[in-house]
């Protein structure tokens, strides 16, 4: 029973940690090597796809979507997506799609003259599944050793959300303190006493089958 308590406790926190790492923004230095607009249907992955351009119809069967192709500092090639998030979730309130692939595209280069920028962005690349992570902002930085900027806002929403946890957390050890674990040792203690009543009527009637079989 331990083995599944300790389980399901490691699944929920691999969840919570999965969905920080999902939705928090994160930066990397990259190379922009090309863009392009293509024709998307999402199907089973449409989770990891935004309902689509701020302004544009939803419900059709599918949409352009812009791309931004890279290569990172190592030569790996990493491909982002660029789609408005709009009003929904996760909330960059992002609406500056066209805005910023033609900032992409204009910072396009190659591995003769290269131009690295750092690309903020939030979600995974799964190349089985065809995830693309959603870029937020790009800019020009000297060379591809630029330090990334101090992550702040995860800083912030991650310490908010511990605060909030570690009271939650305080709040429900006093109120079980208070009430959970009286009445479970009122109910224990009950318990316990009703077995000794039990016992003692036991008790009392062997005694009294004993006597009553010596007197025959």
């Amino acid at each position: 029973m331990a083995y599944v308590k300790w389980s399901l406790i490691l699944a929920f926190w691999l969840i919570v940690a999965g969905f920080f790492h999902y939705t928090l923004p994160q930066v990397d230095i990259v190379r922009i090597t090309d863009t392009y607009e293509k024709r998307e249907n999402p199907g089973a992955n449409s989770l990891f796809w935004s309902s689509g351009d701020a302004g544009s119809a939803s419900g059709t069967s599918g949409r352009d979507v812009f791309f931004i192709q890279t290569r990172q500092v190592g030569d790996r090639v990493m491909v982002y997506r660029n789609e408005d998030t709009g009003w929904s979730w996760p909330p960059y309130f992002k609406f500056d799609t066209s805005n910023l692939q033609a900032e992409a595209a204009d910072l396009r280069s190659t591995a003769a003259d290269p131009q690295y920028v750092a690309i903020r962005h939030y979600g995974w690349r799964n190349e089985f599944l065809s995830i693309f992570p959603n870029a937020v902002s790009v800019r020009p930085v000297d060379g591809p050793d630029a330090a990334k900027p101090l992550p702040w806002v995860n800083i912030l929403i991650l310490t908010l959300v511990a605060a909030v946890w570690y009271g939650l957390w305080v709040r429900w050890r006093r109120f079980r303190a208070r009430r959970i674990d009286p009445t479970l040792e009122e109910i224990q203690d009950s318990w316990e006493a009703t077995e000794d009543a039990v016992a003692e009527k036991r008790g009392r009637l062997r005694q009294w089958w004993a006597e009553k079989r010596r007197g025959y």
